[in-house]
C-alpha cells in the first residue's frame, strides 16, 4: 500500500472539504480504481485554543499495489475536467509533492509526467515537483 495525501485550494468562497469529498466519491466510482483506493477525510491539524473545531482539509488515500500512477492521474484529471471551477491540487506521497495548478492542462504529456512522479513516489528518494 502507498499513502497519498491530497489537498485542494479553491477560489475564494469555495469549499475545499466538498471538493475533496467529490474527488473521493469520483475515485470510488472509477471502475479501474474503486477496489484499490481507500480514502479518509481528515483535518491536517488539530484545533487551536479557542477554536470549536476544523473542517476537513486533507484527503488521505491508501493505494493498492495494483494502482498505476497513470490510472490515478487520468481519473484525477477527468474529475477536474468535470468541475465548474477546478481547484488547485497538491498530491504528496512520501517525499514527493506534486502541485497541479487550476489551469494545468490534462494533455497526455502532463498526465504522463504526473503518472511518472506518482510511480516514483513508490520508490525510495524523490523531491518536490510541480506539474
Amino acid at each position: 500500500m502507498t499513502d497519498l495525501d491530497v489537498r485542494a485550494a479553491t477560489e475564494p468562497g469555495g469549499d475545499p472539504e466538498e471538493e475533496l469529498r467529490s474527488l473521493m466519491r469520483w475515485l470510488h466510482e472509477d471502475e479501474g480504481l474503486h477496489r484499490q483506493v481507500r480514502g479518509t477525510l481528515t483535518a491536517s491539524r488539530g484545533p487551536r485554543p479557542g477554536e470549536m473545531g476544523l473542517g476537513f482539509d486533507l484527503l488521505q488515500l491508501a493505494l493498492g499495489t495494483a494502482v498505476s500512477g497513470g490510472s490515478l492521474a487520468v481519473s484525477i484529471f477527468q474529475w477536474r475536467d468535470a468541475r465548474r471551477r477546478a481547484p488547485e491540487l497538491t498530491l504528496r506521497a512520501g517525499e514527493i509533492e506534486i502541485r497541479i495548478p487550476r489551469d494545468a492542462a490534462g494533455d497526455p504529456e502532463t498526465v504522463r509526467r504526473i503518472a511518472a512522479l506518482l510511480d516514483e513516489a513508490r520508490e525510495p528518494g524523490g523531491d518536490d515537483r510541480t506539474a
